[in-house]
């Protein structure tokens, strides 16, 4: 059965899109993994990075511990990027999940101090994925994938069950 409270729709919509899209990406060349678009982070690999490093790295703030390296300092092939998703989801999914939606967090960057409420960073982490995701696909339809993964909270309500 679905989830019916708001947090759990957006982790386990985020989590089987994402799915989703790696499943259509299994059909590219590591050359098109990696081809140059002028959109999102410039191809569909780094944008696939990017959202799981996003992820990764508010894991950190909701966890309030020191910032751990960017994954999108290094290059994956599809496979590795499958396989960092659950553990990366799952971690984000537990932080978030920890403390009310209305626990302050401040984290310090550089010379700046930034203020963040637990449910904020959750809404921004989603909808940050879903924005590149969206990018993914007008990548796949250039590519000339010409079924293009489901991606929707109501594609994913309706094959749910």
């Amino acid at each position: 059965m679905q989830p019916s409270n708001p947090s759990a729709v957006l982790i386990a919509h985020d989590r089987w899109a994402n799915h989703q899209l790696y499943t259509a990406c299994k059909a590219l060349t590591p050359e098109q993994l990696t081809q140059p678009f002028d959109m999102g982070t410039g191809s569909l690999h780094n944008n696939l990075v990017h959202n799981l490093g996003a992820m990764h790295g508010w894991t950190d703030v909701l966890n309030q511990t020191p910032s751990r390296p960017r994954l999108e300092e290094q290059t994956y092939t599809l496979d590795q990027i499958i396989e960092l998703h659950d553990p990366t989801t799952n971690a984000f999914e537990q932080a978030a999940l920890a403390n009310p939606f209305d626990t302050i967090i401040n984290r310090d960057r550089g010379d700046q101090t930034y203020t963040f409420t637990v449910g904020g960073i959750l809404t921004h982490v989603m909808t940050h994925s879903m924005h590149h995701r969206a990018q993914c696909l007008n990548m796949l339809r250039q590519l000339g994938c010409n079924t293009l993964p489901m991606s929707s909270v109501m594609e994913w309500m309706l094959v749910s069950k």
